[in-house]
C-alpha cells in the first residue's frame, strides 16, 4: 500500500487561476503537482479540501497524494519546497490514514475577506484586501452578522449553481467582523460554502457598513433565501482561506498551527 501524505499550503493567488488544475493556465495544483514529479519521477495526483477563486490565497490550504515511495514527510516537505515558485509553500506535511480525502473529511473551513478601510489606497496592500474608502460602521456590520450563525438556507448569497439541485443549505459556526487600525476583516466558519458565499456575504456586510443596507434586509436574504441577490461578490484578492479543520485524531498534526517556524 502507497504512502499517503498530506500537506498544508500556504500561497499568494494573485497569479493563479484558482487552486484546481485547469488545462493551460496556471493553478496552485498545478505547481504542486510539477513539483512531485520532479520529486518522486512520476506524475502524482493531488486532492484538495478547498478549490479556492482565481486570485484568492490560503495560509491553510490541505492536500493529500499517495507518494509512489516512502520519503518522510519533512524530507518531501524540503524537496517540495525547493522546486516551489517562491509565492506556493508547504508549510507541513505528515503521514494520513489511507483513503483520507481533504474535502469529504473537513469538520469546517476557515476564510477570511480583508478591506482595507481609510481614505486613500495603499500600494502594500494591493492584491491582498478591497480598499473602500467610506468609513464603515463595524458594529452594524457585526449585528448583521450575526444572523448568518445556524443553519440556513444561504442560496441568496451564492453564485451560480452548477446543480440547480443542489442544497444551499449550510452550518456557519462563525461570522465576525474585526477591525485593527485601518482594516475590516471579516471571518467566516461553516462547516462548508457555497460558491462565492464568503464574498457575496462580504460585499453584503460592506453594504450595511456603508449605510446601504439595513441589519434588518440583511436578514431577510437569509430568512427568505431567494438565489444571487446579496452582494455584490468583493473581488477574489481579498479573500483567504485561513484553515481546514477536521475529526479529531483523524490526522496527526493540526491545521491550525502548522510550522515550527511560524512566525504569527
Amino acid at each position: 500500500m502507497r504512502q499517503r501524505l498530506a500537506v498544508i499550503l500556504e500561497y499568494q493567488g494573485s497569479r493563479y487561476c484558482g487552486f484546481q488544475v485547469q488545462p493551460q493556465l496556471p493553478t496552485v495544483q498545478g505547481e504542486l503537482e510539477r513539483a512531485l514529479e520532479a520529486l518522486y519521477g512520476e506524475h502524482v495526483k493531488t486532492y484538495g479540501a478547498s478549490r479556492t477563486d482565481a486570485g484568492a490565497h490560503a495560509r491553510g490550504q490541505v492536500a493529500a497524494f499517495d507518494a509512489p515511495r516512502d520519503y518522510p514527510p519533512r524530507a518531501v516537505m524540503g524537496a517540495l519546497n525547493a522546486s516551489l515558485p517562491g509565492d506556493v509553500r508547504v508549510r507541513e506535511a505528515f503521514e494520513a490514514p489511507g483513503g483520507f480525502d481533504p474535502r469529504r473529511h473537513a469538520a469546517s473551513r476557515e476564510y477570511r475577506y480583508l478591506v482595507l478601510n481609510q481614505k486613500r489606497p495603499s500600494v502594500f496592500w494591493r492584491g491582498y484586501a478591497w480598499h473602500v474608502p467610506q468609513s464603515l460602521d463595524v458594529e452594524a456590520m457585526q449585528r448583521a452578522a450575526d444572523g448568518l450563525l445556524g443553519c440556513h438556507d444561504f442560496r441568496a448569497f451564492a453564485g451560480s449553481l452548477r446543480d440547480p439541485l443542489r442544497s444551499t443549505r449550510r452550518r456557519v459556526f462563525r461570522a465576525d467582523v474585526l477591525r485593527r487600525g485601518g482594516v475590516v476583516t471579516f471571518v467566516m466558519e461553516a462547516e462548508a460554502f457555497l460558491p462565492h458565499q464568503v464574498r457575496r456575504s462580504a460585499g453584503a456586510l460592506v453594504q450595511v457598513g456603508k449605510a446601504e443596507m439595513e441589519v434588518a434586509s440583511f436578514h431577510r436574504l437569509i430568512e427568505e433565501g431567494v438565489g444571487e441577490v446579496a452582494g455584490p461578490a468583493l473581488p477574489a484578492s481579498g479573500l483567504y482561506l485561513e484553515r481546514v479543520t477536521y475529526p479529531e485524531g483523524l490526522l496527526a498534526q493540526s491545521t491550525d498551527r502548522t510550522s515550527a517556524d511560524d512566525n504569527d
